[in-house]
């Protein structure tokens, strides 16, 4: 098993005995092509390669790893972090963090690091930068709100990340379109009552890069299952874990909102059995949005088209 702490410039690695449990050696290599090319030749071929998703810096190693019939798994960061601070209490380093990545692939069932196509790569990289676009535009609005005095000041700014942002929004909605011909789920996706152009590349994108085996799996991934806190005879408060990919989670909640609106959607009458059984708004639209979910993995899974009949249809 070798453990790769993923940096900008460098790769720490640290190979680690399955069986004892021993780190064999470890290594430093640059981040590039040779230091890539020289990391896999030294690594035994039956290894694993275990790493966390930094960003694009990662990738390289991922599509290297797996071009070269390796296979590369993914430490989810949130989880991979309580491992390491487990491990090492009082203290981080690169080092650490690759042999701490060894140790956790050997110790848990760890899925295979995703890699997307090209053209859902760059669908990804526009959504991301809209996201980037809108939080900043989110943030100017609530200053000028806030800054009376600053208000005149903070327009011009706000004038040109709008213009931006509707430019953005036209070359996601051409590459979608583009998409669609070449990945046909998206289209199937975009049936879906709720569901848009950018939301179905979205799910796409997800689904077909992880392959989930079930739609819990899926419902974990973007954060919507329910977080259980029981012990003993006391019952705990039930929430939304929100472990998952937060922008997944967030489009999958506005389309369970934009179902309120649609005519003769079936997800408009679970809204209203849920508030009937007590729930809140948030709630009852939550229970939609993880609905929403389930049946975009269907959709992906079995390649069906939408039929609003079978959304609540048992077996």
């Amino acid at each position: 098993m070798l453990g790769v702490d993923v940096a900008k410039d460098t790769l720490a690695a640290a190979y680690l005995d399955p069986a004892s449990r021993t780190v064999q050696w470890e290594i430093e290599v640059p981040n590039t092509p040779a230091g890539i090319a020289r990391l896999l030749a030294r690594t035994p071929a039956d290894a694993a390669l275990v790493l966390e998703p930094t960003g694009r810096y990662s990738l390289p190693l991922a599509r290297a790893g797996v071009a070269a019939g390796r296979t590369v798994l993914l430490a989810q960061p949130r989880r991979a972090k309580a491992f390491l601070s487990a491990l090492h209490p009082r203290a981080k380093t690169d080092r650490l963090d690759s042999r701490g990545l060894a140790r956790y692939g050997v110790s848990a069932d760890l899925p295979p690091y995703p890699l997307k196509s090209e053209v859902m790569d760059q669908l990804d990289q526009l959504r991301a930068a809209r996201r980037g676009l809108s939080q900043a535009l989110m943030q100017l609005r609530q200053q000028q709100q806030s800054l009376p005095y600053a208000a005149a000041a903070l327009e011009p700014a706000i004038a040109s990340l709008t213009a931006e942002r509707r430019r953005l929004d036209r070359q996601l909605a051409q590459h979608t379109a583009a998409a669609a011909g070449l990945v046909p789920v998206i289209a199937a996706l975009d049936a879906i009552p709720g569901v848009g152009p950018v939301t179905a590349a979205a799910l796409a994108s997800a689904l077909l890069s992880h392959r989930f085996a079930h739609p819990d799996d899926f419902v974990a991934y973007t954060g919507l299952d329910v977080r259980v806190r029981d012990s003993g005879k006391r019952r705990g408060q039930r929430t939304v874990s929100k472990q998952g990919d937060a922008e997944l989670r967030r489009l999958l909640y506005l389309c369970a909102q934009a179902n309120l609106r649609a005519k003769d959607s079936p997800f408009t009458a679970q809204y209203e059995r849920e508030q009937a059984k007590g729930l809140t708004k948030t709630a009852a639209l939550v229970a939609v949005a993880r609905k929403l979910a389930r049946v975009a993995w269907s959709l992906v899974r079995h390649g069906t088209a939408f039929d609003p009949a079978r959304v609540y249809r048992q077996g």
